[in-house]
């Protein structure tokens, strides 16, 4: 059976490419500076005007967009439409505060669902397909992100959502999907359930997962593609600037999500200075849109650490597999962790559990870390074996993160499982 054809775009020459963006570009920010009282104080006040980006690079001269803008411009003080004009509208949790508020006109929902289908289709969708969409439904933009998408692309769509584990492998198994959305840390809790079950996960009709909406890395890929017997593939979006699907990775290279760069313009910038870098350089991601009406975006600090690296699979750019976040890095005496790191090292260990958490007490003046770590189906936890492990992992924390860390070992279903995504840090500092 034929995959897909390709876009045009998605074969197009870089000069065209360009061209198109830089088009797209100059119309977004006449855009929001005609229409977004927010973006015209923004831009009066760094003082640049629109018909200052001539190129591509004049971009750099606009100021940047952070989340406490749309959390001070709550809940539609960021639209350039009228809010009658918005056919659905979209929030995250809040838990730090006033949720961020995201809009889409009828327009917006088309794009995103192109870009969907673009992404599913980047996995190895095929006609005919069956998706089993796992992400969230709401106002979390997961699961009707993946839904539209997919419908777009033609796929017979399981609409299930988060949570009610033991139904999702129950009916895994009685529509034998071929394709299955969402976070990575509930895909290792649905594999689990269909061990309880005494269900071989390898055996199920699963071929492709498309996981996303929380750092992972390629050793987790391989965890994942091992026990389950699939191809794992890396979606990527926010909220902010779209939802999933601002980038994708092609299931013939797997080296890192392609952006769709008709639709996002990205940067990389020095997370403390917010420079440009070096071409290839590693910093902070930082996006553009180029096709919103609702809510444009310029220059979004996704907070997001990776690099850009030259197409493969499609012309565009893609970015290095995002492993960290400047929010999400901790700090413990001096040395900066990120909890992929931990996670790194825990996948290499047989006898421990890819569920974790990192959490961060104070013991006087200094911080401390404990990891709680899961040990494998069938190690006890209170073991020699499952200590000796647990002695290994301390000392390569030490050794390759360069600090001290308790490692406090839990039975199977010991650590918290997430509905969506994982809670990998814990920090009981300022309780």
């Amino acid at each position: 059976m034929k995959s897909f054809a390709l876009e045009p775009i998605e074969k197009a020459g870089v000069d065209e490419l360009r061209a198109l963006q830089l088009k797209r570009l100059k119309a977004t920010l006449q855009h929001a500076y005609a229409n977004s009282p927010v973006y015209r104080r923004k831009f009066d006040a760094a003082g640049v005007h629109p018909d200052d980006c001539r190129t591509l690079a004049d971009l750099r001269k606009f100021p940047f967009t952070g989340k406490a803008d749309l959390r001070d411009a709550y809940p539609f003080g960021m639209l350039a439409v009228p809010r009658e004009r918005c056919v659905r509208i979209h929030a995250s949790s809040g838990t730090t505060g006033k949720p961020t508020v995201v809009a889409y006109t009828k327009n917006d929902i088309d794009t995103w669902a192109g870009v969907m289908a673009r992404s599913i289709r980047a996995s190895g969708a095929r006609p005919g397909d069956m998706v089993h969409v796992s992400y969230g439904y709401g106002l979390f933009t997961g699961g009707l992100g993946a839904h539209y998408g997919a419908e777009r692309l033609g796929l017979t769509v399981v609409p299930f959502g988060g949570g009610q584990t033991e139904r999702q492998v129950q009916l895994i198994n009685d529509f034998r999907p071929d394709l299955i959305m969402v976070t990575p840390s509930y895909m290792l809790a649905i594999a689990d359930e269909f061990e309880r079950q005494g269900l071989d996960p390898r055996a199920c009709s699963l071929r492709v997962g498309i996981f996303g909406a929380e750092p992972w890395t390629n050793d987790m890929r391989a965890k994942i593609e091992q026990r389950v017997g699939l191809e794992a593939v890396d979606i990527y979006g926010l909220s902010e600037v779209m939802g999933p699907g601002v980038a994708n990775e092609c299931i013939e290279t797997k080296d890192g999500p392609t952006i769709w760069e008709d639709h996002f313009y990205p940067e990389i910038v020095d997370p403390d200075s917010g420079e440009p870098v070096a071409e290839g350089g590693f910093g902070e991601l930082v996006f553009t849109s180029l096709t919103k009406e609702a809510l444009p975006i310029v220059r979004y600090r996704t907070r997001d650490l990776t690099r850009l690296l030259p197409g493969s699979a499609r012309t565009m750019r893609r970015m290095e597999k995002i492993t960290g976040r400047s929010d999400d890095m901790m700090i413990v005496r001096g040395v900066n962790v990120f909890p992929t790191q931990i996670e790194e090292l825990i996948l290499k260990d047989g006898l421990l559990a890819p569920h974790y958490q990192c959490i961060l007490t104070r013991e006087g003046p200094l911080d401390a870390l404990t990891v709680a770590v899961e040990v494998a189906p069938g190690v006890a936890h209170d073991g020699s074996d499952a200590k000796a492990a647990a002695d290994r992992l301390a000392h390569h924390i030490k050794s390759f993160v360069g600090t001290s860390a308790r490692i406090e070992l839990r039975p199977a279903g010991g650590v918290e499982r997430s509905l969506g995504k994982a809670k990998r840090v814990v920090d009981q500092r300022r309780l």
